[in-house]
């Protein structure tokens, strides 16, 4: 019997989201219900919580139907419910209005991070479109397309300028054609090409337009000065003036206006043509050239903004080095593009040079710069059977390495590639700002038309004048500064976090991290370095702890044992260890062994009691060690008692310090573990975690995880994913640690810190919080100039130069203000 999947919703209010739709492979519960089949749908016009409670109003009454699960960020819908119920199901919710087209399972489990291809019975095709890159064209391509015969959905993705058609249609024609008729030169692309692959080659504006673009300029500022000093707007001159500015500079605006005209879709373009226009029919020329040319330098202003942003992001891929010295049959070491060399072949980096791929040491010593892809500031040492990661420096040694992955499934190219699928997924802000510009826009043009047309027929005003006010009022209607600032801080935000080895999974993580209030850890692993380590050496006596050590890691050099390891590991180089003679094991106590001529015995408590040592003394250290939840190893000759070695599951060296950052935030830490309780009391001492829980089973740490929810709210989970997944998929924000060596990791993780550092927890927070700082900001200040020019405009002292440069102005500082995430540095 089928799976019971449950996929938690979003709850939006005021486009805030209380919690976070995760991927359905993140979020599978594990209870089977044998009288219960599991349908998953995809509805289109499900995106909010007001759907969500009608859904749940519709269906829950109905007889046969068990659980619903909401995914709103990928629209789908998970019904569990008895045999036979579907057609029941899609005629329920067709009542409501909800078009729900049921889903193959692996649907779902996709669909929030990549382009989905598996909606059944549609092909998905790509398209790369240069003048897409603003809600203005996404909403004209919907326009077009969403009634085209054949398309059943549109993916959006215009940081990287990708359209994502599914569609049913044996040819791509009418796709094409449809777009060229809207003026969109779209490219179809590769399914493997990636999706920002010439974008850094790609100019906001070629010569020839600058050309253009600098005469408009001239032009409109030559109009404006010759109306000023001969006091008239409408001279021969200053219209042939205006006129040249006009076409110079505006004719890809008026040919987007008229387009916008002909589908019926109301954006900024339409409205610069219809304020134009309106100048020039109430004689207003200089102003007409005037606005059209500083809304070109607008739409270049904005074009390089994201050009910045998105070269963020391209930078990534440039790391890597285009060829590669590669290993050949007779010895030699030629020079290879990267894609052509194959898994399991050797190839050499010298000092100095970029690693070309992924792979493993197998001749040389060298230390490797690993920031582009861990985000560690200080050089790895790298030996034989060590990972190397593409796009790292070698600094020191030659190396020999073996590939382990091909170009494009290195640990880097996977970073670029989830970073690019996320970019078009839409943080809560961005969703709220998209919904609120698509009312404000018409609202600001209703009133518009209203005070061109009131005052004058109902009060006898001038209507030149009152026409001129509605033209300004229809330059502020606009809202691409609102809009865009929204996914440039995104994206810079995602690439400043990628920078410092944190891969976020989308724009809702990054943003959702400013409402942590609390983060539960798992231990080993997370905490601690998950393999036993010497802590303390107490030697009895006249011996020192480095004679101590000498002797117990000369009686275990031979062990596979994990504690011989860890003592071994502490000791002197293998070199300076001394030979022994006479070794013999000692099952379940230790060893022996001869060494210089003495007998020596390294082992537990019970070997010492066998053997008569234990004293007083002895059992004060020993009683000590087990409260703290360490084990102790006792090394002794015939005669006495040497010294006593202690060993645990090393603490990471800067825990404390992070616990430390991290309330000083202000979020809680919890300490989950599978681990006896005085272990974990130990560690959480040690730490200064006030709140902990030991001897939990995965199940109970998912328990543990929904009580934190309960009493703090937002939760956030580290752990290892596998053991911790069901905790993981419950906590708003899942953690995992180490992730550069895990394919898992990069693909399920809502965070991946792609060393083993946990101090970039509170990089993630401090750079989430800037974010929301900076969403704040931007839309306070958008909004604020649109308020003020529209009061300034009803008084009659806008212009509509004034506020178009306004309107540039506010568009300068939230892109820029969002772009300032790229230097983020941490507070605390």
């Amino acid at each position: 019997m089928p799976k019971e999947i449950e996929i938690k919703s979003s709850c939006c209010s005021g486009g805030e989201c209380s919690s976070l739709a995760k991927p359905a492979a993140q979020t599978v519960a594990a209870n089977v219900k044998d009288e219960l089949h599991s349908t998953q749908y995809r509805i289109q016009n499900m995106d909010c919580p007001t759907e969500e409670r009608l859904i749940r109003n519709k269906l829950e009454g109905m007889s046969g139907i068990g659980q619903l699960g909401f995914n709103l960020m990928t629209r789908v819908l998970t019904v569990s419910h008895q045999p036979g119920q579907q057609d029941a199901i899609m005629q329920a919710l067709k009542t409501i209005g909800m078009h729900a087209e049921p889903m193959s399972a692996t649907a779902a489990a996709t669909a929030p991070f990549v382009l989905d291809s598996t909606i059944e019975g549609a092909q998905l095709t790509q398209y790369r479109i240069e003048n897409m890159d603003c809600p203005t064209e996404e909403r004209l391509i919907r326009n077009k397309l969403e009634g085209l015969a054949g398309v059943v959905q549109l993916d959006f993705n215009l940081m990287n300028r990708v359209l994502g058609v599914h569609h049913r249609l044996e040819s791509q024609a009418s796709v094409l054609a449809a777009l060229k008729a809207i003026g969109m030169q779209a490219e179809p692309l590769r399914t493997d090409a990636p999706a920002n692959a010439d974008d850094a080659d790609a100019s906001p504006l070629k010569s020839a337009q600058k050309i253009l673009l600098v005469v408009s300029g001239l032009t409109a500022a030559a109009a404006e000065a010759l109306a000023w000093s001969s006091h008239s707007d409408s001279s021969p001159l200053v219209i042939a003036l205006a006129i040249i500015s006009i076409v110079t500079g505006g004719l890809p605006t008026l040919r987007k206006g008229w387009i916008a005209l002909k589908t019926f879709t109301l954006n900024i373009n339409f409205l610069m043509s219809l304020a134009v226009f309106g100048a020039v029919a109430i004689g207003q020329w200089p102003e007409a050239a005037m606005v059209i040319f500083l809304f070109a330098v607008a739409e270049l202003i904005e074009s390089l903004s994201l050009n910045r942003a998105r070269n963020a992001v391209h930078g990534l891929m440039q790391l890597t080095p285009e060829t590669a010295s590669m290993q050949s049959p007779d010895g030699s070491w030629p020079v290879v593009p990267t894609d052509s060399v194959p898994v399991g072949a050797l190839f050499r980096v010298k000092p100095g040079e970029r690693i070309p791929l992924d792979g493993v040491v197998k001749v040389g010593e060298s230390t490797v710069n690993q920031a582009p892809i861990t985000g560690e500031s200080m050089p790895v040492d790298k030996r034989v059977g060590d990972t190397v990661y593409a796009g790292t420096i070698n600094q020191q040694g030659l190396l020999d390495v073996e590939v382990t992955a091909n170009s494009g499934g290195s640990t880097l190219s996977r970073i670029v590639r989830v970073i690019q699928e996320t970019q078009g997924n839409q943080a809560p802000t961005q969703r709220f700002v998209d919904k609120f510009a698509h009312y404000y826009t018409p609202a600001v043009v209703a009133i518009a038309v209203l005070v061109a047309v009131v005052p004058p027929l109902a009060f006898s005003a001038p209507f030149a004048e009152w026409l001129y006010k509605a033209l300004v009022m229809l330059v502020i209607a606009c809202p691409c500064a609102l809009v865009i600032s929204t996914p440039v801080t995104v994206v810079s935000g995602l690439t400043a976090a990628t920078r410092r080895g944190i891969l976020i999974k989308g724009g809702e993580f990054l943003e959702a991290g400013h409402k942590l209030k609390a983060i539960a850890v798992d231990k080993t692993g997370t905490l601690t370095q998950g393999q036993p380590g010497v802590t303390s050496v107490k030697p009895f006596g006249d011996f020192t702890p480095e004679q101590l050590l000498l002797l117990a890691a000369s009686l275990n050099a031979h062990s596979d044992h994990p504690l011989a390891r860890a003592i071994v590991k502490a000791g002197p180089p293998e070199v300076a260890l001394k030979p022994v003679t006479g070794f013999e094991a000692l099952p379940g106590r230790g060893v022996k062994g001869q060494i210089d001529g003495v007998t020596y015995y390294l082992g537990n408590h019970r070997l010492m009691e066998e053997l008569g040592r234990c004293s007083p003394q002895i059992e004060s250290v020993l009683d000590l060690l087990e409260v703290q939840a360490q084990t102790a190893v006792v090394l002794s000759s015939e005669q006495a008692t040497l010294g006593v070695i202690a060993i645990a599951d090393v603490l990471r060296p800067n825990v404390p310090r992070v616990i430390n950052a991290l309330n000083n935030l202000g979020v809680a830490t919890v300490m989950l573990t599978g681990d006896n309780a005085k272990t974990a009391k130990r560690i959480a001492e040690l730490v200064g975690i006030a709140e902990f829980k030991g001897e939990l089973l995965p199940e109970d740490k998912l328990t543990e995880v929904k009580q934190l929810q309960s009493k703090y709210g937002t939760v956030g989970m580290v752990g290892d994913g596998v053991n911790d997944a069901p905790a993981l998929a419950q906590a708003q924000i899942g953690f995992a640690m180490g992730a550069a060596g895990s394919d898992t990791a990069i693909e399920t993780a809502d965070v991946a810190l792609m060393d083993d550092d946990l101090g970039k927890l509170p990089v993630f927070i401090e750079l989430s919080r800037a974010t929301r700082r900076i969403l704040m900001q931007n839309i306070a200040v958008a909004l604020g100039i649109k308020v003020l020019f529209f009061a300034m405009a009803l008084g009659g002292v806008a212009t509509l130069w004034m506020a178009v440069f306004a309107d540039v102005g506010a568009s300068m500082l939230v892109m820029f203000n969002g772009l300032r995430l790229l230097g983020f540095k941490r507070q605390v």
